[in-house]
């Protein structure tokens, strides 16, 4: 499935359908990569920032922190994808910021120019409606934290497939458009890019 419509393109593809128990210890196997996130994102963070003033001044997202930012979203998508956010693949996620084969993966359009104006403003208040969709969709912590609609349904189409050996391809479809909705705000919020995030789950 991918959409390209938007200059965030999304992909997940069931090739090969989970095994019907592996899901229940994903969480184990994930560990080495979600340590490793926990260091990218802190990077990504203090990237965003070098790029905020860079675009702040002269409108461009230098291209290197540019496709590092990118990588790390890549990264937490095949992670994501592999793990609860989907349970799409028992494919091992490979430790690597670039495109590789792999069922899931993550595109961003380069901008040659940005708005110097909308980087002020796009990544809190003009993002906010978009927040209280994606926190509904991911769910949101705190000590009165509520799991997410995608990963719930994930849970659910593992437990479908525990008992028939099939991942419902509704629910499939349903959870690859709640993570593509999600993505494209993170790339949004990340300064990627300046076109609005649309409020739709599929454009196919």
């Amino acid at each position: 499935m991918t959409d390209k419509s938007y200059p965030v393109t999304l992909i997940g593809e069931l090739a090969v359908p989970p095994a019907r128990g592996w899901w229940l210890i994903k969480w184990l196997l994930a560990i080495p990569h979600y340590i490793v996130l926990f260091f990218l994102y802190l990077a990504f963070i203090f990237v965003w920032i070098i790029a905020f003033f860079a675009i702040l001044f002269t409108g461009r997202f230098p291209r290197g922190l540019f496709d590092f930012n990118v990588g790390v979203i890549r990264w937490s998508w095949r992670v994501g994808f592999y793990s609860y956010e989907a349970l799409g693949t028992d494919k091992y996620p490979p430790f690597t910021l670039k495109s590789v084969d792999y069922p899931a993966d993550l595109q961003v359009e380069y901008p040659e120019k940005l708005s110097r104006g909308l980087v002020l403003v796009k990544w809190w208040l003009l993002a906010i409606p978009h927040y209280i969709v994606v926190a509904f969709f991911q769910g949101w912590g705190g000590e009165n934290g509520s799991p997410g609609l995608a990963p719930v349904l994930a849970i659910f189409a593992a437990v479908a497939l525990l008992f028939t050996g099939k991942y419902p391809e509704s629910i499939f479809k349903l959870v690859i458009g709640l993570n593509r909705w999600s993505y494209r705000v993170c790339a949004y919020a990340a300064l990627m890019t300046d076109q609005y995030p649309p409020f739709r789950l599929w454009d196919d």
